[in-house]
């Protein structure tokens, strides 16, 4: 370096800086406060009014939720340890219609005595249905899952436990038509038979041979009829049956569509746009009204028997299309590769085609399951006491008379646990199977 050149420059460094950390507007809370709340000025404004907001309901609702009196046995008990505590123009809930009507709410008007018995049929189903939901779990369990439906039929309904297997034995009998069908008369003729076979043997045969076995071996616990079914219970069951029922159903539906065979296709056409044409209450009244019209004379079907014979058939026809849109989303060459294979129609649907679909399907088949779990609350339009109905019923009551949102908060939270859960366990479903495309 030049003598000139050197007498310019004051200062050349000659080592590398430490590491300094970064200002403090670029890390941390304050940087996402930034980036996320007042990143431009009309955000900013938008930011200042939603606090307002959030704090104008906070303020109102959380006096009311904190005050809240749990001890009493009417409104008016209420409103009078309120006026002694708080003062008489202070905000307080009156939980205590919960604390003094809960079992009414979960249970409906099934006999006290007897609580024990819809509680062991709701931990035998979380049992039977671990194995289905967490594939870590021994593959054996799904003998128990197989058996645990009948086991809670019986313990919900009570009566002679001959009713329940003659009920299980139609599911074996369809079974059998189906082997023996698919063997010597084609597929077609099976699944035929795995259908016909079944409904014939519970409508002509299943209550003869359920009396004429209670007879030479009388084994039953005390009876309770479906109209002492009711509250949250009572969602409940029509609800998982729904779930459980329609989605096998509308699995065979979306096939069915997709048939070339035209009286299948048709068929199968015809019951879809059919029932998702009507709304569901107009289902239900049918259910409630003119159902047994086409029974046989001799058959009466019980009323929730119905309803759920109904909420099924409605869902059924609404999964077959979300599934349909999973089978058009698989691409056709893994149609192709399953020819290529020597895949008869019903190997290739169950080893490569349907896992796929159903896969894709995830999203809406829980979408599908959660609107029918809420819509169970429209069986208090044909005379069953679900929850809305229960909290009229107790409305209606003296006691009780100008109770509003206690109890719809109640109701309103034991939804959301069960259909937040299912929604949470199809995120989890999408995430170990990753769904979709990266």
């Amino acid at each position: 370096m030049s003598e000139t050149h050197a007498s310019t420059v004051s200062y050349v460094r000659d080592a590398m800086l430490p590491q300094a950390a970064p200002p403090v507007g670029e890390t941390g809370a304050i940087r996402w406060v930034r980036e996320n709340l007042f990143p431009t000025w009309l955000n900013a404004i938008l930011t200042v009014v939603s606090l307002l907001a959030v704090y104008w309901v906070l303020s109102h609702i959380l006096p009311w939720f904190l005050n809240g009196i749990w001890t009493a046995k009417s409104l008016t008990e209420c409103r009078q340890i309120r006026d002694a505590t708080l003062g008489p123009d202070a905000s307080a809930a009156c939980f205590a219609v919960i604390s003094d009507r809960w079992q009414q709410l979960l249970f409906g008007f099934y006999p006290n005595h007897l609580y024990w018995r819809p509680v062991l049929a709701l931990v035998l189903f979380l049992v039977a249905v671990a194995p289905i939901l967490f594939s870590g779990l021994p593959r054996k369990m799904l003998m128990v899952s197989a058996v645990v439906p009948f086991a809670m039929l019986w313990l919900l309904w009570g009566g002679s436990i001959w009713g329940v297997l003659s009920v299980a034995a139609g599911f074996g009998l369809g079974y059998l038509g189906f082997a023996l069908g698919s063997k010597y008369l084609g597929a077609l003729v099976g699944a035929l038979a795995a259908i016909l076979v079944p409904v014939f043997w519970w409508i002509f045969a299943a209550s003869a041979a359920a009396q004429i076995m209670q007879g030479i071996v009388p084994i039953s616990i005390e009876a309770v009829s479906s109209k002492d079914f009711g509250g949250f219970m009572l969602s409940f069951i029509i609800g998982v049956s729904g779930i459980i029922l329609s989605l096998p159903l509308g699995v065979l539906l979306a096939l069915a569509r997709q048939s070339d065979l035209l009286i299948i296709n048709k068929t199968a056409v015809t019951f879809i746009e059919v029932i998702r044409g009507v709304p569901l209450i107009v289902w239900l009244i049918t259910a409630s009204l003119l159902l047994n019209y086409f029974l046989p004379p001799n058959a009466n079907l019980d009323l929730l028997l119905r309803v759920i014979i109904m909420v099924t058939l409605f869902a059924s026809a609404y999964m077959a299309e979300v599934i349909r849109g999973g089978l058009a989303a698989v691409p056709r060459g893994q149609y192709e590769a399953a020819d290529a294979l020597g895949l008869d129609y019903w190997k290739s649907m169950r080893l490569i085609i349907l896992p796929q679909a159903m896969k894709i399907s995830i999203p809406g088949i829980v979408n599908t399951f959660i609107g029918l779990f809420k819509d169970t609350t429209l069986v208090v339009f044909i005379g069953l006491f679900d929850p809305i109905g229960l909290a009229s019923a107790i409305r209606a009551s003296t006691d009780w008379n100008g109770i509003y949102w206690e109890l719809f908060i109640f109701i309103g939270l034991l939804f959301f646990v069960c259909c937040f859960s299912m929604s949470r366990y199809s995120i989890f479903l999408e995430r170990k199977l990753q769904t979709g495309h990266t």
